[in-house]
């Protein structure tokens, strides 16, 4: 007599079966941020709000395209899911090329965010460049939310060349408010630019903050990160305290496939934010 062995599903298994199958959302406005730079609002279709933590992502699906992981750039009040995306492959060129009104899948949210509570009562640095600007403008929308449970709060972004810095408009009221101290710097620039021309990290050396009283948050391209989390440490903030986001091929999302692995960690479950003292070993490590 053989015997067949059947599996019961345990309560895990449903839970990672369910956050396979993605909702259908729609698309509710567009916005072109940057040449090859476009926002989307979307709403889900079935009206539930979806809540979030600044820092966390999405996995949007086009229907009969693919699937791509989206940092989610919109406050994080579950009522206006927004993502920033950049054109450079079939499934982001596909998103960009998305209307209002039109149907997408939605995963969601995944991963761990940045730890804004443990930034209460401390000076908040946070350096982004290019694209980074979108995980972190979460953050900013949070911190004005709850202003008075932060202490001196700077911003330092840098982009390619003027036309490629995001959410103008925004970062223009945040310098007027004065809520928020803004630096700005671009690589390439014309006769036009009347800013910084430079790297991002270069801004660090004049910002002001307490080092033993700040925690910082950076996002941005991997060598930009690794030289300003270096930098930060010059200034003597402990690694504990600086916080990036990674960025490698997450596919689940949920720690199952490893295409996201990142030494120990698997950057969709264990990040995307991590604490530079736990990366900084792994970022020197070529080609990891």
């Amino acid at each position: 007599m053989s015997i067949i062995a059947i599996h019961k599903c345990s309560p895990t298994d449903t839970l990672d079966m369910q956050q396979m199958v993605p909702k259908l959302a729609r698309v509710k406005s567009y916005f072109s941020d940057a040449p090859d730079v476009s926002t989307l609002e979307v709403e889900m279709a079935d009206g539930v709000p979806v809540n979030y933590a600044p820092g966390q992502f999405n996995m949007l699906t086009v229907f009969g395209v693919g699937e791509a992981a989206i940092s989610i750039s919109g406050a994080p009040n579950g009522a206006r899911l927004i993502h920033t995306i950049r054109d450079v492959g079939a499934v982001s060129h596909a998103l960009t090329r998305l209307k209002p009104g039109d149907l997408l899948g939605l995963r969601g949210p995944f991963g761990i965010g940045w730890p804004i509570r443990a930034a209460h009562s401390k000076d908040v640095l946070i350096v982004a460049g290019g694209l980074g600007l979108a995980p972190l403008r979460s953050v900013l929308y949070h911190i004005l939310a709850h202003r008075v449970k932060f202490g001196v709060v700077t911003l330092l972004y840098g982009a390619r060349q003027p036309e490629d810095i995001l959410y103008q408009s925004e970062i223009a009221y945040w310098r007027e408010s004065c809520e928020i101290n803004v630096a700005l710097t671009v690589d390439h620039a014309d006769v036009k630019w009347p800013g910084r021309v430079g790297v991002v990290t270069q801004l660090i050396d004049q910002a002001k903050f307490d080092p033993q009283n700040t925690l910082a948050m950076v996002c941005g391209p991997e060598v930009m990160m690794r030289f300003a989390a270096a930098a930060l440490v010059e200034r003597e903030i402990d690694a504990e305290n600086i916080f990036l986001s990674m960025e490698r091929n997450m596919k689940c999302a949920i720690g199952h496939c490893g295409h996201c692995q990142f030494g120990p960690n698997f950057l969709c479950r264990d990040g995307p934010v991590l604490s530079y003292e736990k990366l900084r070993p792994l970022l020197k490590v070529k080609e990891l």
